[in-house]
C-alpha cells in the first residue's frame, strides 16, 4: 500500500513514525520554512523521521496550488493521510487517492466542528473530548466517521497534554484502519456526522487577551487552553504586555477589583503572583515580558509586580 502523507502539526508525529516504520509512506508533504513560521505547534521532527526512513520530503507554501496537485498526482497514492493540516483540501486532491483520503479532527464529531477544537473545549470548560478519524470530503469535518476515541479533560490538562492524547489516538486509529484495508475491509462507525452546531471560529494570537472580570476557573481554563506551544494568554500591567504561561486557582474569596495584584506567593518549591478575579484569587507561576524573558520561581517573585492587570 502506498500512503502519501500531508502534515505539519506535532499531533501527527507518532502516527507518522509508526507508519513510516511499516514502510508504507511514499512521500511527505509539509510546509516550507516561510509558511511554517506562521503556524503554531508545528514540528520539524517530521523531516528527521522522513530522512531516517528514506521518505522524500516535499515542502510547499499551500496545498491548494498547482505544484501541490502535481506532487500528489505523481505519488499516485492508494491512501492519503492528512493529520495536523490547517487548510481544507480541494476536492480534486481528495480524489487522487485510489482508496480515499483520511484525516482526524480533535473532537468527538459531530460536536465541535471547525477550528482549534482542543483550545475551545478547554476554554468552554468541557470535561470530555476526543478524536475522530474520518474519510475527508470537501466540506469541513463532515466526512464519514471511521473511528473515535474519547478521553477526559481533567483539571490538570493543558492544550499540550490533550494534544498528546490526540497524538496517541491518531496512531492507534490509523494502525487499525491500515490493518483493515490490507484485509479488504473498509471500516466505519454508525454515527451520523450531522449537526446544527455552528463551526468553531478560528483563533488568532490577538484573541488571547485575559478578561479579569471572569471568575478564576474561567481565567485558569483560558490560560491552560492557550499555553505552550500556542501563542499564549496575555494581559497588560502598567502599560506593558505580559504573556501568562502557567497559573493555579486559589479558592479564597477576594474583595479587590478584578486584576488587582494582591501580592507575591513564595516557597522553596515554587513562587507566584497572586491576582484577584471576579470571585477568588489566581496565582500566576510563569510569566513572559515584552522582551521574551520568562520568569518563574524566585525570579518571578523578585520582580515585585504591583498594580492591576488589565486590557492596556
Amino acid at each position: 500500500m502506498k500512503i502519501s502523507w500531508i502534515g505539519n502539526h506535532e499531533e501527527g508525529l507518532e502516527a507518522f513514525e509508526r507508519t513510516a516504520k511499516r514502510g508504507f509512506i511514499n512521500g511527505f508533504i509539509t510546509l516550507d520554512d516561510e509558511a511554517f513560521a506562521k503556524r503554531s505547534a508545528g514540528s520539524r521532527d517530521y523531516i528527521d523521521i522522513a530522512e531516517r526512513y528514506g521518505i522524500k520530503v516535499y515542502p510547499i507554501s499551500t496545498i491548494k496550488n498547482e505544484e501541490s496537485y502535481g506532487i500528489i498526482k505523481s505519488l499516485s497514492p492508494d491512501l492519503m493521510v492528512v493529520f495536523g493540516w490547517s487548510e481544507i483540501l480541494p476536492e480534486r486532491l481528495l480524489n487522487l487517492a485510489k482508496i480515499g483520503t483520511v484525516g482526524t479532527h480533535a473532537a468527538l464529531l459531530p460536536h465541535n466542528r471547525g477550528s482549534a477544537p482542543v483550545n475551545w473545549a478547554i476554554i468552554r470548560g468541557e470535561e470530555i473530548t476526543g478524536n475522530t478519524l474520518m474519510w475527508l470530503t470537501k466540506d469541513v469535518d463532515s466526512g464519514i466517521i471511521i473511528d473515535q476515541t474519547a478521553f477526559p479533560i481533567t483539571l490538570f490538562d493543558t492544550c499540550k497534554t490533550i494534544y498528546d492524547k490526540v497524538a496517541r489516538s491518531n496512531a492507534d486509529m490509523l494502525d487499525k484502519l491500515i490493518d483493515a484495508l490490507i484485509q479488504g475491509r473498509r471500516p466505519l462507525m454508525d454515527i451520523k456526522n450531522e449537526t446544527d452546531e455552528p463551526l468553531l471560529p478560528r483563533r488568532r494570537p490577538k484573541d488571547g487577551l485575559i478578561d479579569w472580570q471572569q471568575d478564576a476557573k474561567k481565567i485558569y481554563d483560558f490560560i491552560r487552553a492557550l499555553t505552550i506551544p500556542y501563542p499564549g494568554a496575555f494581559t497588560f500591567l502598567n502599560g506593558k504586555k505580559y504573556l501568562i504561561w502557567e497559573a493555579m486557582v486559589l479558592p479564597l474569596k477576594c474583595s479587590e477589583e478584578p486584576g488587582t495584584i494582591a501580592g507575591g506567593a513564595y516557597g522553596f518549591m515554587d513562587c507566584g503572583v497572586i491576582a484577584a478575579t471576579k470571585d477568588c484569587y489566581i496565582c500566576i507561576t510563569m510569566i513572559e515580558d515584552e522582551e521574551g524573558r520568562r520568569y518563574s520561581g524566585s525570579a518571578l517573585y523578585e520582580l515585585g509586580l504591583k498594580g492591576a492587570f488589565g486590557n492596556e
